[in-house]
């Protein structure tokens, strides 16, 4: 499962501002600060059978190796997004649904998709900076993102940070996103990059 908070920034200056500053420094794992640009395709059939059941097929490039990712049952509140997610490594950026048969969500993916060929629905490209913030109770990513989602209908400026949690409690992350939102005067994002590009294209799903 995947769990983690949004806040859109309004501006460049203010991304430095928070990568810049040491907000957390007394947490922050040494040497885990690094900037990588993750390149994501989403794929789906061309009626859009998988958005349709609420399922997310992507493949994306981080640095030199591809990972495959399949998300569902997605929720989001005030900036929380909650939802399923399995992740496997992929040899290249063509869609292969075969990869997750032996999951559950691969048996509900291939029946989706209805053996239909996959084509890309979207794009993200997004210079990502990270780190890791340990508190002793919970380890959590921290970064901060800055790009564009591409579709055929026209694109989208992205620029937003993610707080995510990789172990520990979910009202621990909440403490730190209201620390985050609070000294900079960020607003909650509840859509994800996913969901904007749906919007682009102009799904009713």
């Amino acid at each position: 499962m995947e769990i983690e908070l949004k806040y859109m920034i309004p501006d460049g200056e203010t991304a430095d501002r928070i990568w810049i500053n040491e907000l957390f420094a007394e947490e922050e794992e040494e040497d885990s600060r690094e900037e990588i640009e993750l390149i994501a395709c989403y794929y789906d059939t061309a009626d859009q059978d998988l958005a349709r059941q609420g399922i997310a097929y992507r493949i994306r490039k981080e640095g030199e190796h591809y990972i495959a990712t399949v998300k569902w049952q997605g929720k989001s509140e005030e900036g929380l997004h909650v939802r399923e997610e399995l992740t496997v490594p992929s040899e290249g950026n063509e869609p292969d649904l075969d990869l997750f048969r032996e999951s559950r969500i691969g048996e509900e993916l291939l029946a989706a998709a209805g053996g239909k060929s996959l084509e890309q629905l979207m794009k993200s490209v997004i210079n990502r900076r990270r780190y890791r913030i340990d508190t002793g109770s919970g380890i959590f990513e921290f970064s901060v993102d800055e790009g564009m989602v591409e579709t055929s209908a026209g694109t989208e400026d992205i620029r937003e940070v993610e707080i995510e949690l990789f172990s520990g409690e979910t009202e621990e992350l909440k403490e730190l996103g209201k620390k985050v939102r609070t000294h900079y005067g960020l607003v909650p994002d509840d859509s994800s990059k996913y969901a904007k590009g749906l919007a682009l294209i102009g799904f009713e799903g």
